[in-house]
């Protein structure tokens, strides 16, 4: 077997927009992960760019089930000696509602510079408006 080396400039990338109300955190990070990693089209190469842009909005209508908007946490670190910052979902949905999103997204995608730049092709938003609209996105 030959390892499949794609021209970058006949890679047709779409955009797509997905809208994040009353889906879970999980199904919509799979589902935008993949369509970023290119995993959804036949010409897939797990060393190259060849996935779509994503859109999504109303970030902040997310659902996570159990008690995870409680009890999930998510960690950063000033650099300082006892720099550690916790906070959990609740708090984080209303401080960034962006973010839990894209954590969820970004630990999807390789730990590498192709994640990375792929990370780029993700746009989230936290109302129904975006400013993509001359992209025609395909809605899913």
């Amino acid at each position: 077997m030959k390892t499949i080396f794609l021209n970058p400039n006949k890679i047709v990338q779409k955009w797509y927009l997905i809208d994040a109300e009353g889906q879970t955190l999980g199904h919509v990070a799979v589902k935008a992960a993949n369509i970023l990693r290119g995993k959804n089209k036949a010409c897939f190469t797990p060393h190259q760019n060849v996935g779509d842009f994503v859109i999504i909005t109303n970030s902040e209508k997310i659902i996570v089930t159990g008690q995870k908007r409680k009890n999930k946490l998510y960690y950063r670190h000033t650099g300082y000696p006892g720099g550690l910052n916790v906070i959990n979902f609740e708090k984080m949905i209303v401080k960034k509602p962006y973010f839990p999103v894209e954590e969820a997204i970004r630990g999807m995608l390789p730990k590498n510079r192709l994640g990375r730049k792929l990370f780029r092709n993700l746009k989230v938003y936290s109302g129904t408006n975006h400013p993509h609209s001359a992209q025609k996105p395909e809605k899913i």
